[in-house]
């Protein structure tokens, strides 16, 4: 078998070949009259009515002396294609067989015919070089070598495999059912910084860069704009939301990755249970137009979206399944049963709520869902509204499906008061040493003192299009941050 670079060497020299027959091979301009996905589709009238231009990529070639069959691909379709000495030019003919790879982009003028086993096919009687192929696809002449080329020469993976092809596809209908949702009822698609000097909306590290204009450094934002969209509330915008890239520099695996894409939205006078029952529905809907079930296996729990939903209260549930009783047990009492369990932590920063953390992570693995938790402790939630009646806990949910939280919903907190003295606890955090806690935003609070309405509020990442694929998170990205080869 021919290597790489030798396969490369001698299309090179088909390209010499192009050149001394007076041909450009990357010419900028080219003709098409449609695409081979609508040819197919309207064949029975296209093939009645003469003479048309497709183009598309050389993906077989078949040679039978004065016959050359070929697959032509374009994205949208495949169709056969055969050049037939006689048909077209002989010089056109032989340089076709001379200078023409799998793998080249080629435009091709001729008729629809109908071969005598039913095949589609463009009979050739002119055809012009697009662009010249310098390496041989997966699967001509070598493979892929293991998982991780497949995701660095994901464009490859993406032209050969139909999954993946398919997986792409999906991940837009994905975000696009997600819009189509929510302005369907009234929501204000919206832009917010992605530069930000602080950090807020979530408990991750940030990346920091600097701002060469300004001299200072910035923040990568954690959250697809959370304080600004609330901000928007304060500002009178009662539907807002934002599908948007976000940054946390944090660990990597199955379901984390560094920069990937989520959806928040904000809606005013409106709390986390009205916000339950739409999530429900937005996720089902979701299902439907992306997937067309609400039926999935994720990661071999069964999960149906269409039954009922159940609620799991945090404290109940932690205590039911490990024993601790969250507000009365001591951090030491929580470190020893993380030892039992063997839950592993980082030590640095620790503390009773990054231990409580930890022992519902331990217990959420064992709930299918679909489902909601609800009656989270303030300490663990800066920035909801807390529960009338019990003020230990605040409105939030987490959307638990297959052992994973996969959304959170709370009723804002828009008490400017309330707010500041959260945000100093964070600080508190911070200083000793939990880099994960929210950073103090006093513009925010500022904000909130000229008044905001009730709020619920709600963010989802990409991680639900990976579940439902039933895949990592990082297979579903399109091009996935890669190391860089040594």
């Amino acid at each position: 078998m021919a290597s790489i670079e030798e396969i490369r060497s001698e299309r090179i020299k088909k390209l010499g070949i192009l050149k001394n027959a007076g041909i450009v091979a990357f010419p900028a301009k080219s003709k098409r009259d449609l695409y081979i996905g609508e040819a197919s589709s309207r064949f029975d009238e296209l093939s009645t009515r003469g003479d048309l231009f497709l183009v598309g990529r050389v993906m077989a070639l078949r040679g039978q002396g004065a016959l050359v069959f070929f697959n032509l691909y374009d994205g949208t379709g495949t169709i056969q294609g055969l050049l037939k000495k006689g048909e077209i030019d002989d010089a056109k003919f032989d340089l076709f067989n001379e200078a023409i790879d799998i793998g080249d982009f080629v435009q091709f003028f001729g008729n629809l015919f109908l071969t005598k086993r039913g095949e589609k096919t463009i009979q050739v009687k002119d055809w012009a070089i697009l662009s010249k192929s310098l390496r041989p696809l997966p699967g001509e002449y070598y493979g892929f070598k293991d998982e991780e080329e497949k995701l660095r020469k994901r464009y490859l993976d993406i032209l050969i495999n139909d999954d993946v092809k398919s997986l792409v596809l999906k991940r837009s209908k994905f975000w696009t059912s997600i819009r189509n949702f929510l302005t369907s009822r009234g929501f204000l698609e919206v832009e917010t910084p992605v530069l930000e000097n602080t950090a807020g909306g979530a408990e991750a590290r940030p990346f920091i860069t600097h701002h060469n204009a300004l001299n200072m450094d910035v923040y990568l934002r954690i959250s697809a704009g959370e304080l600004w969209q609330k901000r928007l509330m304060v500002a009178g915008l009662p539907k807002v939301f934002e599908i948007a890239r976000i940054f946390r520099n944090e660990g990597m695996d199955a379901e984390h990755l560094q920069d990937y894409t989520q959806v928040e939205f904000y809606q005013a006078y409106s709390d986390y249970n009205e916000g339950m029952e739409m999530i429900k529905e937005m996720y089902r809907y979701i299902a439907k137009e992306t997937f067309g079930t609400e039926k999935f296996t994720i990661k071999g729990v069964e999960v149906d979206l269409g039954k009922d939903w159940a609620v799991y209260d945090y404290a109940a549930k932690i205590q039911q399944m490990t024993g601790i009783d969250i507000w009365s047990s001591n951090l030491d009492e929580m470190i020893a049963k993380l030892r039992e369990l063997k839950v592993e932590y980082d030590p640095k920063g620790f503390n009773k709520t990054r231990a409580i953390d930890n022992i519902w992570k331990y217990c959420r693995k064992q709930i299918a869902g679909p489902g909601f938790l609800i009656n989270v402790p303030v300490f663990m939630e800066p920035l909801a509204k807390k529960k009338e009646g019990d003020e230990r806990v605040v409105e939030r949910f987490q959307v638990i499906l297959a052992g994973s939280e996969v959304g959170k919903g709370f009723s804002e907190l828009n008490d400017p008061i309330d707010q500041e003295e959260r945000f100093m606890e964070q600080a508190g955090l911070r200083e000793g040493g939990d880099e994960e806690a929210q950073m103090h935003d006093h513009d925010y609070v500022e904000a909130m003192e000229y008044g905001m309405p009730p709020t619920f509020g709600f963010g989802v990442s990409e991680r639900l299009f990976a579940f439902f694929s039933d895949k990592p998170a990082r297979d579903c990205q399109i091009f996935p941050l890669m190391r860089p080869k040594d």
